[in-house]
């Protein structure tokens, strides 16, 4: 029998399921990670014994409230933990778990896969000791450490500040952090952000803390280089004034978020550029109905909103799905969620206006720097492929690969347009969109197949 199934186990894929739990429908519930909360809301391993407050700061009664949400409902629906989706089409998931693969068929799919950090790289990041933000805050939440012992943040983005003060918080020793946005640019962006009131207040006392606990906070700061023989052991920094070098032995780096969407690609969705986001997106209503009926999307994984729109987005996509086989649904709730996210949307372009996009990043970007660590593709060969004629971003792919190793384009991808957009002096949004491929993740071999 075919079943409704929820991909994440996130803020979006938790309320999704709650919701389609309150009307007696019982969903197939899939997640990748070995307990849901999403990487916002990650949970601590059994063991660990840190409390809610040290995890997750202010955001520590939303983080209890969604675990004890999933928790509630383990015996109302069919949760899936350690499973990996990793090739979708028309009616059927193919997952992992445990070594086994198994074919999925389903009847209505809700997709909450999340988002990932967008990279920008610099010489020398693939040096040990260099990371994501996203992965630095993995190491600290789920695996009680720090990523170093002298940790620089650099980028861009409002998890830039969170991050770096949940490590000072928790008493790693964070050296500085480097903004590339001008302050200039987030004192024009504040009338924008003024309709969040709580979120731009909690912004502004992460920065400020840093500060008041003698942590330098840099603006206008480009991260030049990282340097080291066998590890990070210092990085370059430049702003307008001058260029300045830090000793330190690990840095975190991201210039905001990237959505996860070879997903919604694999599974026929249309997709629509998107300016906001940089990228292109699948293509949703305002109840998250996608261009393909029975394919649902919701939170960061259709377009870079936050926590808290994730929620919202996972019960109206999961209404919408109620509605669509034959449900009665509350249309006020409907109404209501809907005024929320449009509220929510216009926080987020000022977030945009107030931590931009370092537009000379793909310019300055030397031959030598390597774009595809996968395949080992530098700037360079992206830029021979351009001169030779290619610039659609597939076809630059099937010349010299980049995007084709085991991340399936999901660290380089981004990289990539940019620096293919810049050589071939195109907009961004007209060179096209790496198309997603199974496996979007790495298989094992010898993978057994349940019957």
């Amino acid at each position: 029998m075919k079943s409704v199934v929820i991909i994440g186990a996130g803020p979006a894929g938790i309320r999704a399921a709650q919701t389609l739990v309150a009307h007696g429908v019982r969903p197939i519930l899939l997640d990748e990670a070995a307990r849901g909360g999403g990487q916002i809301y990650r949970r601590q391993p059994a063991n660990f014994k840190r409390s809610a407050v040290k995890l997750y700061g202010f955001e520590a009664r939303k983080a209890k409230a969604l675990h004890q949400t999933i928790d509630a409902l383990r015996e109302q629906l069919d949760y899936r933990p350690d499973t990996l989706v990793w090739n979708a089409e028309a009616g059927a998931l193919d997952t992992l778990r445990e070594g086994r693969a198994a074919r999925l068929e389903f009847s209505r799919v809700i997709v909450a896969t999340g988002a990932t950090d967008r990279i920008l790289p610099v010489p020398g990041w693939t040096l040990p000791g260099a990371y994501s933000l996203g992965a630095a805050q993995i190491a600290l939440k789920f695996q009680g450490c720090a990523i170093g012992e002298r940790v620089v943040f650099a980028g861009s983005g409002p998890l830039l500040y969170l991050v770096a003060y949940q490590y000072a918080k928790a008493g790693a020793n964070v050296i500085a952090v480097l903004d590339s946005s001008p302050f200039s640019a987030q004192a024009r962006a504040l009338p924008g952000l003024l309709s969040q009131p709580s979120t731009l207040a909690k912004g502004i006392y992460y920065r400020t803390w840093l500060t008041a606990h003698g942590i330098p906070v840099h603006q206008g700061a480009t991260l030049k280089r990282i340097d080291g023989e066998h590890r990070v052991q210092s990085l370059s920094w430049h702003n307008a004034a001058s260029e300045h070098r830090i000793e330190c032995d690990a840095v975190a780096f991201a210039h905001g978020l990237r959505s996860e969407t070879q997903l919604a690609d694999l599974l026929g969705c249309e997709f629509t550029w998107n300016p906001l986001n940089r990228a292109w997106l699948p293509q949703r209503d305002s109840a998250g109905r996608s261009s393909i009926a029975e394919v649902y999307l919701a939170g960061d994984g259709a377009g870079i909103m936050g926590a808290d729109a994730a929620e919202m987005a996972g019960e109206r996509a999961a209404l919408a799905l109620l509605e669509d086989i034959g449900y009665l649904i509350p249309p006020q709730r409907a109404t209501q969620l809907e005024q929320s996210l449009q509220t929510i949307g216009r926080f987020r372009q000022g977030l945009e206006r107030a931590f931009l996009f370092p537009e000379s990043w793909a310019t300055d970007a030397a031959d030598d720097l390597m774009i595809c660590r996968c395949e080992e593709v530098h700037a360079g060969d992206i830029r021979q492929v351009v001169r030779e004629g290619h610039w659609e971003i597939n076809r630059v792919k099937a010349h010299c690969r980049v995007g084709m190793g085991r991340c399936q384009g999901r660290m380089c991808g981004a990289a990539a347009a940019e620096i293919i957009a810049c050589e071939s002096q195109r907009n961004l949004s007209d060179i096209g969109r790496l198309r997603a491929q199974a496996p979007i993740k790495p298989l094992p071999f010898g993978l057994e197949v349940e019957p």
